[in-house]
């Protein structure tokens, strides 16, 4: 990662913080008041080169079942506002590929030397396959080749305001405009951005 990349992260990982410290408070208290359990969930993740980092995420489960915060939270994305940590810590980007558990790589088998461009780069809080979503492994692997081939500060700054999107309008009518978008294309991986 580029000190220029590194400086832009750090920058905007803090401001996100300052800028989302009431809404994180507030999902925080209404975590722990609906059921008085953590506010944190914690995950092993791949990140940059497959080295393993712990993820930060606001819980939004309990005993296997999503709970009523945890459904807005999701809906909204506002449960990955603490990944705002792991950017400050530079194991994530702002914007970059989805962090994704060994198991996940495993499963959908991306172990093979042909898919080391995918950790190339740090995974992101938001990105391409975040915001657009996937139906398959495939087309998860398409959308991250497109991003990792165009990235920089210009295409990083619009999806993170279509991340922004998705805080106000919520993930499915975000992946539905990337969904018309990408219907229009010549080809299921070209995402017009």
């Amino acid at each position: 990662m580029s000190n220029c990349q590194r400086l832009f992260d750090g920058a905007g990982a803090a401001l996100g913080l300052l800028a989302f410290a009431p809404v994180m408070a507030t999902v925080a208290a209404a975590i722990w008041l609906e059921d008085g359990g953590p506010v944190l969930f914690r995950q092993t993740r791949m990140g940059r080169q497959r080295q393993p980092f712990t993820i930060l995420k606001f819980r939004s489960m309990r005993n296997g079942r999503v709970t009523r915060v945890g459904r807005l939270v999701r809906a909204t994305g506002l449960d990955e506002l603490p990944q705002f940590i792991n950017i400050l810590r530079g194991e994530m980007s702002a914007v970059g590929p989805r962090p994704l558990t060994e198991d996940d790589v495993r499963r959908f088998g991306w172990t093979t030397a042909a898919h080391d461009f995918r950790w190339q780069a740090p995974p992101g809080l938001t990105g391409l396959v975040q915001l657009a979503g996937a139906d398959s492994p495939a087309h998860a692997l398409d959308l991250d080749r497109a991003y990792l081939g165009r990235r920089g500060v210009l295409l990083d700054c619009r999806l993170i305001a279509w991340s922004f999107a998705v805080n106000i309008f919520g993930k499915a009518r975000v992946r539905r405009h990337f969904g018309a978008t990408r219907t229009s294309g010549s080809d299921r991986g070209q995402t017009t951005l």
